[in-house]
């Protein structure tokens, strides 16, 4: 298994009501949802750079 990271960031409460609810509806917890969503657009944003 690859190491990772911690990252800590302050987000506004409806936000993070939103992001676990899409979470829950993806059978993920909310860190690993969020880690997905943010390597994808990582990945769409470095695909359009080429």
């Amino acid at each position: 298994m690859a190491k990772t990271a911690a990252l800590s960031f302050r987000i506004e409460p409806e936000l993070k009501e939103a992001l676990q609810q899409l979470a829950t509806a993806d059978d993920r917890t909310l860190a690993n949802y969020i880690e997905r969503v943010l390597k994808e657009h990582v990945e769409a944003v470095s695909k359009r750079k080429r």
